[in-house]
């Protein structure tokens, strides 16, 4: 018999619960898309997510997911040909590049680790070598959602800067973005890009490009611009072609209000608030890892991201049945481990609406699931957590 009761709570990164909210803001008809209502809705978005990115430079809105968004980044910087350092921390970065290849890009992957983020000296050395600056673009991912690595973009920008490299630099920061800092100009990036559905809170469906001035000069000779991607062609004075064609009146009407959430908390607190039930995360994590079968992915604690944990199971203990028992008896969802980390792990997100009761509930049920499972783990996980959290959260 199961114990679940009401709609599933959404622990995978990505797309993840919506807030009330959010749903009832989508619940209106749609706008006149020539009406001055309409654009400045458009006005106000581009705006904040320029705020979101912290950068002076421009901002797009596109109608796709987080891959539609890597492919406007590609297209609007590139030339068949030119070549791009990939720098590997888990599965996305290498799709990215995947995605770059199959465009006409010649990709170079620095060879990187699935239990660590990347090594800043590391991309010094590299590109020092590249002594004709034959390096076009160096491609990174802020937190990778397969392996949970989070990489240091402050520390590889100075590294970059250090090598004295021209390269454009282009972070994914699509499971960090309204979650953890990300400070575009102060650490020398030069586009990036995100997605709706993780921590800003909205349905998938659209996709976040940001671009300083230098990218978008590099832009005006790049050979793989195509009509729905180019920046260009969305910065005409027409409204509709800010999307190339009918604006996603809906998915708008959920992202103010979900932009809006987030500055109504200010975002100092939203980065505190994952902090913190991230770290409550990682304390249950590391009590279960006293059975000797769970563990971190990420082996470095300061690597760990604060978006979503990656736990490996060991011992021939299946994790897609600890997922199905979390989402068939009790409500909640968890990530599979994805790409190399497939059968082998099970993922907890604790990104965008998320909030105390819902991480203690999903660490509950974690337990649960182990106990009836008979999978060994150490007990007291979720004691812990709200020990940590009790400790830290003020009256």
């Amino acid at each position: 018999m199961a114990v679940r009761a009401g709609r599933e709570f959404l622990a995978i990164p990505g797309p993840t619960t919506m807030p009330d909210e959010v749903l009832r803001a989508m619940h209106r008809p749609a706008l006149d898309i020539y009406s001055d209502t309409m654009v400045d809705l458009t006005d106000s978005l581009l705006r904040d997510l320029s705020r979101l990115f912290a950068t002076k430079g421009r901002s797009y809105i596109y109608i796709a997911n987080g891959h539609g968004a890597w492919e406007a980044v590609l297209s609007n910087v590139l030339s068949r040909g030119d070549k791009i350092l990939v720098l590997e921390s888990g599965r996305f970065a290498i799709g990215w590049g995947d995605a770059a290849a199959t465009m006409g890009a010649d990709v170079e992957v620095l060879k990187g680790d699935w239990r660590r983020a990347i090594r800043p000296a590391e991309v010094e050395a590299r590109l020092k070598q590249d002594k004709d600056h034959k390096i076009k673009a160096i491609l990174a991912v802020q937190v990778d959602t397969a392996s949970g690595a989070y990489n240091d973009i402050e520390a590889i920008g100075k590294a970059i800067k250090a090598a004295g490299h021209p390269a454009l630099f282009m972070v994914d920061a699509v499971a960090s973005l309204g979650c953890m800092p990300f400070e575009m100009d102060a650490w020398g990036v030069d586009v990036a890009m995100s997605g709706s559905q993780k921590g800003l809170m909205a349905p998938p469906g659209l996709g976040f490009v940001a671009a300083n001035e230098r990218a978008r000069e590099v832009h005006k000779t790049a050979g793989l611009r195509t009509p729905y991607w180019d920046w260009t062609e969305r910065e005409g004075v027409e409204h509709y072609r800010k999307y190339a064609g009918t604006a996603p009146i809906h998915l708008l009407f959920a992202l103010r209000q979900s932009i809006d959430m987030l500055f109504d908390e200010k975002l100092e607190n939203v980065f505190l608030r994952h902090r913190l039930l991230a770290e409550a995360v990682r304390r249950a994590v590391a009590v279960w890892a006293e059975g000797q079968v769970l563990g971190f992915n990420i082996a470095e604690p300061g690597e760990r991201s604060d978006t979503v944990t990656t736990v490996m199971m060991a011992g021939g203990h299946d994790p897609l049945a600890l997922q199905h028992y979390c989402k068939e008896k009790c409500g909640v969802v968890l990530g599979v481990g994805i790409g190399e980390l497939a059968g082998q792990a099970f993922r907890i997100a604790h990104m965008g609406h998320v909030n105390a009761p819902m991480i203690l509930g999903t660490l509950g049920v974690i337990e649960v699931g182990l106990n009836a499972l008979n999978i060994p783990h150490g007990k007291g996980g979720t004691e812990a957590a709200i020990e940590w959290l009790g400790e830290r959260v003020s009256p």
